[in-house]
């Protein structure tokens, strides 16, 4: 099994082409599921305006289809809440 990065919301990723796309494209994740997450596209080929538009700038990619140029930075937790969450584990 290959062990790949995490990824963030707010990543700039490279996103292999697949179904309507004639080429790769790129873009910044909005959002990170399971196994795939939604890329806002932002760099494209011109071959792919059409496809882009109708996509309404989004795409659904495979998370093995996806490379992280540009990680987005990474909020230190905040302390208070992870207090928060002990106290309210212990009043179960």
């Amino acid at each position: 099994m290959k062990l790949m990065a995490e990824l963030h919301v707010g990543d700039v990723v490279t996103a292999k082409k697949f179904g309507p796309f004639e080429h790769n494209f790129g873009g910044e994740l909005e959002k990170v599921y399971e196994n795939s997450a939604l890329v806002l596209i932002d760099d494209y080929n011109d071959a792919d305006s059409m496809t882009v538009s109708e996509m309404n700038r989004r795409a659904v990619v495979k998370n093995g289809d996806i490379k992280v140029i540009k990680a987005a930075p990474v909020p230190e937790p905040d302390p208070d809440e992870e207090n928060a969450d002990d106290a309210e584990d212990e009043k179960k």
